[in-house]
């Protein structure tokens, strides 16, 4: 019946596009590829591909058994590499998921006191779930997920870590640089810069300009905080940030930090982590690790509950 090879034949064809490329990623021949789908197929008494013209087409039945695919064969090669490790006298791997872009540096600032007091744990962290981590956190793909918009599920964890103020940057020079707060009719005439992220995954759009009907008179976006914040010191527009990651850039580039709106933008930053996945020791010490407040301030950044 239904075996590993069938759901890594799926995964493969859907991922490389060709009975051919899948065989070879395999180590496959065609022929035994096709001759296994096929058999399953008739154990199964459904069809898992039609065919059109040279392509192939999953059926409804063939898109249910990738998506149980994916689920999992990420589980199985995760607990066959955590074997592994403990074969070879290894904790474990720690996989960590961004989908907070400004917060690489605070991690760092987190990773390199845990590498020292985790010895033997790998630590890889993986940008690419930038968001849009939640589904690689669920299917094993990521242990951990930073992000400052959690979503509630079952099987989930969500430790906070620290609040910050999300703040909008300008140049020192700026027209709004001395201004106690701005409110969103400010920006109706100015440039926006922001990460690459649709517009309903960004808290100055969602959380300040949408509610008060106001967009900025253009939007752009960047995908490294270093030109981000460059390109602000340069007068060419404005972006919004942590606060934290503001004031240790202001006096080397001469931006400054204005409050959004007369309350302020509070933010919260969130470790996301599999509930089963708490029992882990060397997990629990990475939370506890993020937790401290040294953690916050291991690049010189002001606490950032302030």
């Amino acid at each position: 019946m239904l075996q590993r090879i069938h759901l890594s034949i799926l995964r493969e064809v859907q991922t490389r596009g060709s009975l051919t490329a899948a065989a070879d990623a395999l180590c496959l021949t065609q022929s035994a590829l096709s001759h296994a789908i096929h058999k399953l197929e008739e154990q199964l008494g459904v069809a898992l591909w039609q065919r059109e013209g040279r392509r192939l087409r999953l059926t409804q039945a063939g898109q249910f058994l990738l998506g149980v695919a994916q689920r999992v064969l990420p589980q199985l090669e995760q607990a066959e590499q955590r074997l592994r490790q403990y074969a070879q006298g290894e904790r474990g791997a720690l996989r960590i998921g961004m989908e907070c872009h400004p917060c690489y540096q605070w991690l760092l600032g987190v990773v390199r006191p845990y590498l020292a007091a985790w010895p033997d744990v790998d630590v890889d962290v993986r940008q690419k779930f930038q968001f849009g981590g939640l589904g690689a956190l669920l299917d094993h793909e990521i242990d951990l997920l930073v992000t400052p918009d959690p979503v509630p599920r079952a099987g989930l964890h969500w430790e906070p870590v620290f609040d910050y103020e999300q703040v909008l940057v300008v140049a020192a020079q700026h027209r709004l640089a001395d201004k106690p707060y701005v409110r969103p009719h400010d920006l109706a005439d100015e440039t926006l810069f922001t990460y690459p992220v649709s517009v309903d995954r960004l808290d100055i759009f969602a959380l300040f300009l949408l509610p008060a009907g106001v967009r900025p008179k253009r939007h752009k976006t960047i995908e490294t905080t270093d030109i981000l914040l460059h390109t602000v010191a340069a007068g060419r527009g404005v972006t919004a940030l942590p606060r934290w990651l503001v004031e240790a850039y202001q006096d080397r580039l001469g931006v400054r930090a204005v409050r959004l709106g007369a309350q302020g933008l509070p933010k919260r930053i969130f470790l996301g982590v599999r509930q089963a996945d708490l029992t882990i020791d060397y997990v629990r010490g990475f939370i506890q690790m993020a937790r401290q407040p040294s953690a916050r301030n291991a690049e010189g950044w002001p606490d950032a509950s302030g």
